[in-house]
């Protein structure tokens, strides 16, 4: 098992402190859960060097004007840390001997990823993990915020699942990324279409044909949504269509990296996955679910 997607600070604190301890404390969790390697994969946004490529482009949004201050607000808070730092502190925990892989979990910025991508590419990174958080600019996955969960009950659900596969698609598309992060992420806070097959079919399809993997997460089971990342008829589309898989508990603190890491094995077993797929310097390689390291994937 691996555990693809961890961040080394809760959204709750401006303060971005890089320790080595942290992260030695990480492996040996994961390791206690059956975890074989884990990839640092902070939020790109909480980096100073992003402002300079995607700017606010919150700003002028059209029919969005009363979310703009939120967005602004939420980039204040989390644009703290240097890049360069916490890069330095990946490559240390490797020279440690630590059985990590430094990844990045990155945003789609529409029209802006090639952008995106010219900085990512300055750094030695293993893994991209792409992400929509934000349809338009609406953190639709701020469960805790009342502004972004007022969005819900003002906007039509099926309407809210198609932006967000859009933007999925799109960001596919792009091949700026290698992992599609929590895939149905859309799900979040408990809003589901009645029949959620047509969003599942373009989710896996856009996978399939940008070449790149999903994640199966352990972090749904913690939100208003109680499910995997991603649902079961997704994961079983996923499958159906050959796209590789990483694992994940998208943890944000100690207790939870490798979060029902038992459970998320026990789901991918009943799907019939036997191999995961790891990263070094951007290419894959298999992992067995069991644990040991499988050679190269083709």
């Amino acid at each position: 098992m691996l555990d693809y997607h961890l961040h080394l600070w809760p959204h709750s604190k401006r303060e971005t402190p890089m320790v080595i301890d942290q992260l030695a404390a990480y492996c040996e969790k994961a390791q206690a859960e059956g975890v074989v390697e884990i990839a640092l994969t902070e939020h790109l946004h909480r980096f100073t060097q992003l402002d300079a490529v995607v700017g606010k482009f919150w700003e002028g949004a059209p029919g969005e004007q009363h979310l703009e201050a939120s967005m602004a607000a939420y980039f204040d808070h989390h644009a703290q840390a240097d890049l360069d730092a916490y890069v330095e502190l990946c490559l240390e925990a490797k020279r440690q001997g630590l059985p990590v892989v430094m990844g990045m979990e990155v945003d789609y910025y529409r029209g802006q990823m090639d952008g995106v991508s010219e900085l990512l590419a300055q750094y030695p990174f293993d893994v991209l993990l792409g992400s929509i958080h934000w349809i338009g600019i609406w953190c639709f996955d701020d469960v805790d915020g009342a502004l972004a969960m007022a969005e819900w009950e003002a906007r039509e659900v099926d309407a809210c699942w198609d932006a967000y596969t859009e933007a999925l698609e799109e960001l596919a598309a792009t091949g700026s990324c290698d992992v599609l992060a929590h895939p149905d992420l859309v799900k979040v806070a408990g809003y589901r279409p009645g029949a959620p097959a047509e969003w599942w079919d373009r989710i896996a399809e856009a996978a399939a044909t940008s070449g790149m993997a999903a994640e199966v997460s352990s972090a749904g089971w913690r939100k208003p949504a109680q499910e995997l990342y991603p649902a079961p008829g997704l994961l079983e589309r996923l499958v159906a269509k050959g796209v590789p898989l990483t694992t994940a508990s998208d943890a944000h603190k100690l207790e939870h990296v490798a979060d029902r890491a038992g459970d998320v094995k026990t789901e991918l077993l009943r799907v019939g996955v036997t191999e995961l797929q790891g990263y070094r310097g951007r290419m894959p390689h298999r992992v067995a679910v069991s644990g040991e390291h499988h050679g190269h994937a083709h």
